[in-house]
C-alpha cells in the first residue's frame, strides 16, 4: 500500500492511506543502514502487519521533490507564514530569517499577518508594504474575527502546505478553523514573555481533504541560517537583483562597497531598511562561521 507519512514519534510513524484510514508503523532497520530518516511528509510504501489494530512497517520510502530541515518535512509544495501583527509585536529579522530558508528550498511562500484587529490600518500597511516591495504575496487576517481567512482553504487545495511561525501567532488556531476535526491544542500567550503556551509541539500533517494536506508545526524563537555561502546570500533577497545593475563592481556583496546599487536603494527607501539589516546580519555570521570552521 501507498501512503504518507503525517506524525513521527518515538520511533513511530503515523501513516494516512490517502482515504481515511490511518496506520502507526515502523521504520524498517534497513533505513538506518542507509542513513536514511523517514519524514513528516514522505510518501511511503507500507505494509498491513495487523488490519485490525492498524499497525504496519514501512518498506520503502518513495523519491523526495524536496525537504527542508527546519521543519523536517518532505514534499512541500508551499508555504504559509504567519506572523502576528501584536500581541506578540511581529519579528521582522525573524521572519525574513524564515524566508531566506524557503528561498534556498525553492518553496514558494505566502505570508499572512494575523491579529488584524489588534493593530491600527497604518501600522497593517506598513508591515505589508515591506514585503510586498520585496515581492511576495501579503494577507492580513483575523482569525479570531473571521476576517481575510476566505481564500486560505482555496489556496491550500490540492497541495500539501507547511504553516510555520513563531509561537503565540495563532497557527492551531487557523488551523481548527480550515479543519475542525484536526482538534489541534491552542494555547493563551505568557504574559511573562509573550510567546505561545501549552501549543504544538510536534509537526503534524493534517489531512483535509483529497491531495490537501497541512503541516502544522512548533512555533519558533529563533532560526540559523545555515548551508549557505556568504556570497549567495544576496541570491534569497529577490527585491535586490533590480538594483545590483548599478552596482560598480562585479562580485558587490552590497555591504563595504562605495557605489552599490543595492545600497542606495535602501538610503532611497526602495529596499526595506529592516530587510537589509537582517541581510547584512546573516551575511556576518555566515563569514564568521567560515572564518572558525
Amino acid at each position: 500500500m501507498t501512503g504518507k507519512i503525517i506524525k513521527g514519534i518515538a520511533g513511530f510513524y503515523y501513516v494516512h492511506d490517502g482515504k481515511e484510514t490511518v496506520y502507526q508503523c515502523k521504520a524498517k532497520g534497513i533505513f538506518r543502514n542507509r542513513k536514511i530518516k523517514p519524514l513528516v511528509g514522505d510518501n511511503v510504501e507500507f505494509s498491513v502487519l495487523d488490519p485490525v489494530d492498524k499497525e504496519g512497517n514501512i518498506e520503502e520510502i518513495l523519491p523526495r521533490k524536496n525537504s527542508l530541515i527546519r521543519p523536517a518535512v518532505a514534499n512541500i509544495d508551499q508555504a504559509v507564514v504567519l506572523f502576528a501583527l501584536a500581541d506578540p509585536k511581529p519579528n521582522l529579522h525573524l521572519l525574513d530569517r524564515f524566508l531566506v530558508m524557503m528561498e534556498k528550498a525553492g518553496v514558494p511562500v505566502q505570508i499572512c499577518f494575523n491579529k488584524l484587529d489588534l493593530c491600527t490600518e497604518k501600522e497593517s500597511e506598513e508591515y505589508q508594504k515591506i514585503y510586498k516591495d520585496a515581492g511576495y504575496t501579503v494577507h492580513p487576517l483575523s482569525v479570531k474575527e473571521g476576517i481575510g481567512t476566505e481564500w486560505i482553504a482555496r489556496a491550500l487545495r490540492g497541495k500539501t502546505t507547511v504553516l510555520a511561525g513563531p509561537s503565540g501567532v495563532g497557527k492551531s488556531s487557523l488551523t481548527n478553523r480550515l479543519q475542525p476535526e484536526a482538534g489541534m491544542e491552542t494555547g493563551k500567550i505568557s504574559e511573562k514573555i509573550r510567546r505561545g503556551k501549552h501549543t504544538t509541539r510536534h509537526s503534524q500533517l493534517i489531512y483535509v481533504e483529497e491531495d490537501t494536506y497541512l503541516l502544522d508545526t512548533p512555533g519558533f524563537s529563533s532560526l540559523l541560517v545555515d548551508a549557505v555561502e556568504p556570497e549567495e546570500l544576496q541570491m534569497y533577497f529577490p527585491e535586490f537583483s533590480r538594483f545590483t545593475d548599478a552596482c560598480r563592481f562585479l562580485g558587490c556583496v552590497h555591504i563595504g562597497e562605495r557605489v552599490c546599487g543595492v545600497k542606495e536603494a535602501v538610503e532611497s527607501g526602495k529596499v526595506s531598511k529592516s530587510r537589509y539589516e537582517t541581510y547584512c546580519l546573516i551575511y556576518q555570521e555566515l563569514k564568521d562561521k567560515r572564518r572558525y570552521s
